[in-house]
């Protein structure tokens, strides 16, 4: 029989982890999804299963010893140690670590589900990542399509899409300005919200 081992498997990185970490060796912390750009980086989700162990304090280890050893065994790929959380949102602004998230919304609507991710002008450019590594990273470990936009970009599109639905409420409503201004005012954005109230 062959055995055939690619160093680019993220299970390489789980397996190295479990060497590495006792806590998630016998179970106390447990790695959620591993994604890799193999010899670049690496982001990991764990939790931990005991409220008083500190799952990403435990793989870090004292003085990054845990995780040192295994950055060396990757010949120096970049790990990025994320606590999971079964809260999208905060587990979408972890996953962009190290980038500082303002705010996360997500969307339905579509074809496909998606977050759109808000960050200071400064920090887009952390968000996005070297040639979109950290995004795409981010995207595979959370399962979902994520939109990096600056706070700019994000209020041309919102202003965009509340001019949309004003004139839409005007002509199918057959209401003035005026109150279709205060129904997007009040959060409504499709002709079924306003039908189920």
């Amino acid at each position: 029989p062959q055995i055939v081992l690619s160093r680019t498997d993220p299970r390489l990185l789980v397996k190295l982890f479990e060497m590495e970490v006792p806590e998630i060796y016998d179970g106390t912390v447990v790695i959620k999804a591993a994604v890799r750009a193999p010899g670049e980086r690496a982001k990991v989700a764990v939790y931990s299963r005991e409220r008083d162990v500190d799952p990403v304090g435990a793989c870090v280890g004292m003085k990054g010893s845990r995780v040192q050893a295994i950055i060396r065994e990757l010949r120096g790929e970049k790990i990025d140690i994320v606590e999971f959380s079964d809260d999208l949102v905060t587990f979408a602004q972890s996953a962009l670590a190290p980038a500082k998230i303002t705010r996360v919304s997500v969307h339905h609507t579509g074809d496909q589900p998606h977050l759109d991710v808000i960050v200071e002008d400064e920090q887009l450019s952390l968000a996005i990542g070297k040639r979109g590594q950290n995004v795409r990273l981010a995207s595979e470990l959370t399962g979902w399509t994520l939109n990096i936009m600056s706070r700019e970009a994000a209020e041309e599109k919102q202003s965009t899409e509340s001019g949309k639905t004003l004139a839409l409420f005007i002509e199918k409503l057959d209401v003035d300005e005026e109150v279709a201004q205060i129904l997007v005012d009040e959060g409504f954005s499709t002709l079924e919200e306003v039908a189920y109230v």
